[in-house]
């Protein structure tokens, strides 16, 4: 079975001969169609993962087709053949957070790809309770569900509400992925980059209604288009210490701060600006199969366009030469998606 195993920092490489997965009780054997490289995997290359050992099998934002279910898998309406998404937060099902329905965040919890080996190869074994259904979509489509639910869910915790300002800092996938789903709960997106051809893709693909250029005085850019107000719900999707750092200083009186980017250091709160606001702090992790078939739905509505979002593509055959390319500012990557099948 062919295969891509980030072997430690920096080392990422192809197999042809990995051994073949075997179903346990309650799993599925799933045929890998389309693998989305996503910046968890980009921090793995580069060590800066903090769940990450190696060596590691990449690969968690997948589509794929049922090719095997074990007999034990217990009730599913899954068959042979069907094309699925990959939910790939294994849950334990028994800690507090999964007892609340908050397995995305489980006190237990293995993300494949990250805590366990991923789908960067032609199959993988996993439980059948973690597949989606997708009888609708692309395989590209099936695959974005993932990355597009990280994005929904913050929206959904954050308790965004219609014409509100919501500031989204940081316009990569993530960050994207924010700003459709906050639209459609109605509020008044405004999108804030480091880079003028990532924040037009903000406008002309996610619909963000202003733009803030980070080297052009942001603090003040905010106040004039809020009225002095600042945002309601500030995101940072950055994943950079300094940002989630400064993120306080956009948050309105009242308001709330999402942490959806991961950063592996500690980040240090200004605790006067924090506590003068009475500001709410959240960090989002993750997602809930709530949120993929959600997810799910708006893609079938065409209210994501997935053609677009996807830029960048390779075969498995030749993906782990291509990520050094698709780590350059230059290569105007937004998605790159490795083709299995």
């Amino acid at each position: 079975m062919k295969g891509i195993i980030c072997e430690a920092v920096g080392s990422l490489r192809f197999f042809s001969d990995l051994p073949e997965p075997e179903p346990a009780p309650g799993e599925a054997i799933v045929s890998v169609r389309r693998i989305g490289v996503c910046g968890t995997d980009y921090h793995a290359y580069r060590g800066n993962q903090p769940y990450f050992t190696y060596p590691r099998i990449l690969g968690h934002e997948v589509s794929g087709i049922v090719e095997r279910i074990n007999a034990n898998a217990g009730e599913t309406d899954l068959r042979e053949g069907d094309a699925v998404s990959l939910i790939p937060y294994v849950h334990c099902g028994r800690c507090i957070a999964c007892r609340n329905g908050k397995t995305n965040c489980c006190a237990n919890l293995r993300v494949l790809g990250v805590h366990a080996d991923g789908a960067m190869r032609e199959r993988i074994a996993v439980p059948a309770s973690l597949l989606l259904k997708t009888e609708k979509l692309s395989p590209d489509a099936e695959a974005m569900i993932e990355p597009l639910s990280i994005g929904a869910h913050a929206v959904r915790r954050s308790g965004l509400k219609p014409g509100a300002a919501a500031l989204v800092i940081g316009g990569g996938p993530i960050g994207l992925g924010v700003m459709p789903f906050a639209k459609a709960a109605g509020a008044r997106v405004i999108a804030m980059d480091m880079n003028e051809q990532r924040l037009a893709f903000c406008k002309s693909w996610a619909g963000a209604d202003e733009t803030i250029l980070v080297q052009d005085e942001p603090l003040e850019r905010l106040a004039e288009l809020t009225g002095g107000d600042m945002a309601d719900v500030v995101f940072d999707a950055t994943g950079n210490v300094r940002s989630m750092e400064a993120s306080i200083r956009y948050a309105a009186h009242g308001g709330t701060v999402v942490f959806v980017g991961l950063v592996k250091n500690p980040v240090a709160i200004d605790d006067p600006e924090f506590h003068k606001r009475e500001l709410t702090l959240m960090g989002s992790r993750n997602a809930t199969r709530e949120d993929f078939v959600n997810v799910a739905s708006a893609l079938e509505s065409g209210a994501v366009d997935i053609g677009r979002y996807v830029t960048h593509r390779a075969p498995l055959e030749e993906a782990a030469a291509a990520f050094d390319a698709w780590l350059k500012p230059e290569s105007g990557v937004i998605k790159a998606i490795v083709d299995v099948r």
